[in-house]
């Protein structure tokens, strides 16, 4: 490990940024991997684990479901103040905080007796995840070359959809032989390891002269925080409750965003916002997200209901959707170091909605070869989609906005499948027994839309390439 000793002062601000030297690079793609996989298991296996958890704490179905609830809520209020702190105190310290937090709140979900203690522990875990979520892609960018950016994002998002696919399988290994406990426990050495490695690997950048404004700060954990729960509430058919705690989400997001215009680095990326290319990237994200958990929402019910499978079945059946982007998306991540994201994103969104289009067109007499290939369109259309459309967002951010940038990303994602969900949820409540196929063909619908959004960053593309060579000489 000797090779790995590094200086732990900043990068000079005035560097041209041109990623790590190797092998110093490749013990940081490892840090960052680590980390990100166990935050997406985590999200997986409690999933998959719910129900022993609950019988086994004595907990209401309605109850146990803040054990995800805790988690994905912590994570969602906390990735742009988290991405903010990366941007004035460097990103290697946040992600190692992050990381450090993270591997905690895993010790105290393993030793936790009761539902009110492994909420909380959930909730302490979710603001690590937080910490490696909003640094992610910042640490992406300072760690690859300029030219070697959208491959590295496209092995990023290898390593998201693997963890993703993987989840259920592990937490069923782990509960065959052990208890649920072990399912948080096993975080622990994987997470010193971690810490261990990035701490002498990570780059050293981020790091401005900038106080962190903590009214910002609240507003943004008052805001997500309101609207998720407003949401959640009129998914569940609370109609009261979910539209006055979305209003008031509305009104405190209101309130930030007029705090933070005019602010030279705000909490919230609203000068970010401005740039055409991020901007349209960041809708794109969110649409094309809210249309992929609308539909990973309703197809096990689609399988398992018309199609008559197993939940076994089901879970194999699910498989080809996250293994077809792990392949594409390395591809794409390497086209778009050559080609606009508008262009790829747009041609991956298109066979996205057509694979989402074909399932619903399935009958009940579908084999499984029949299954498999529309679901491996809908992984593949994503997939290549998803890589270019991350190093646009990234690129096109001031490097000293790095932070910013991958905080918002985390966020747009979060946000289009919490909708999703919603509409999943409505779906469900409203149409009943018919809503498989409606909700199918909605999915579709919205990801025609999202490839619609992607096409028009085609004009911007000379804008895209100005905006990106510039902010090779900002500072970092």
């Amino acid at each position: 490990m000797t090779s790995l000793a590094v200086s732990n002062a900043p990068q000079p601000t005035t560097a041209v940024h041109d990623g790590l030297p190797t092998p110093r690079r490749y013990w940081s793609v490892l840090a960052i991997w680590i980390a990100m996989a166990m935050s997406v298991l985590d999200s997986a296996i409690a999933n998959v684990a719910l129900p022993t958890i609950a019988h086994e704490l004595h907990a209401t179905p309605a109850a146990s479901i803040w054990i995800v609830n805790a988690y994905q809520l912590a994570i969602t209020v906390a990735l742009l103040p988290l991405a903010a702190l990366g941007d004035r105190l460097g990103y290697r310290r946040v992600y190692l905080a992050g990381l450090a937090i993270f591997t905690l709140g895993s010790l105290g979900c393993a030793l936790s007796h009761t539902l009110v203690a492994l909420t909380l522990a959930r909730v302490f875990q979710g603001f690590g995840a937080a910490g490696i979520m909003s640094i992610n892609a910042a640490l992406v960018r300072f760690t690859y070359p300029q030219r070697l950016l959208g491959r590295g994002i496209g092995l990023n998002a290898v390593v998201i959809s693997l963890a993703a696919a993987l989840g259920p399988t592990v937490a069923s290994a782990i509960l065959s032989v052990a208890s649920w406990e072990w399912l948080f426990a096993v975080n622990v050495p994987i997470g010193v390891v971690a810490i261990v490695i990035a701490s002498r690997a990570l780059p050293t950048a981020g790091g401005a002269k900038v106080r962190l404004d903590r009214i910002a700060a609240a507003l943004n954990v008052l805001t997500f925080g309101l609207l998720i729960m407003g949401l959640e509430g009129l998914s569940r058919g609370d109609l009261a409750w979910g539209l006055g705690e979305t209003g008031l989400g509305l009104v405190t997001g209101t309130i930030l965003v007029r705090r933070e215009l005019g602010v030279p680095a705000p909490l919230t990326p609203v000068d970010l916002m401005r740039i055409p290319i991020f901007g349209l990237s960041i809708g794109t994200s969110i649409v094309s997200f809210a249309a992929q958990m609308l539909a990973y929402v309703v197809l096990p019910f689609y399988f398992q209901g018309p199609l008559a499978r197993t939940a076994v079945e089901t879970g194999l059946l699910m498989t080809p959707w996250p293994l077809a982007v792990a392949v594409t998306a390395p591809l794409a991540g390497r086209l778009a170091d050559r080609f606009p994201a508008g262009l790829l994103g747009g041609f991956g969104l298109a066979l996205f909605a057509l694979g989402l289009g074909a399932l619903s067109r399935l009958h009940p007499g579908a084999g499984d070869l029949d299954i498999a290939w529309r679901m491996a369109l809908c992984g593949a259309g994503f997939g290549f989609f998803q890589s270019p459309n991350n190093r646009a967002i990234v690129s096109s951010a001031p490097l000293n906005r790095s932070g910013a940038a991958g905080g918002m990303l985390a966020t747009a994602r979060l946000l289009g499948q919490t909708a999703g969900a919603v509409v999943a949820a409505m779906f469900f409540r409203l149409a009943g027994g018919g809503a498989m196929i409606g909700a199918l063909l909605t999915a579709a619908l919205v990801a025609a839309a999202a490839a619609g959004i992607s096409l028009t960053r085609l004009r911007l593309a000379p804008a895209r390439v100005a905006v990106a060579a510039r902010s090779q000489a900002r500072p970092s």
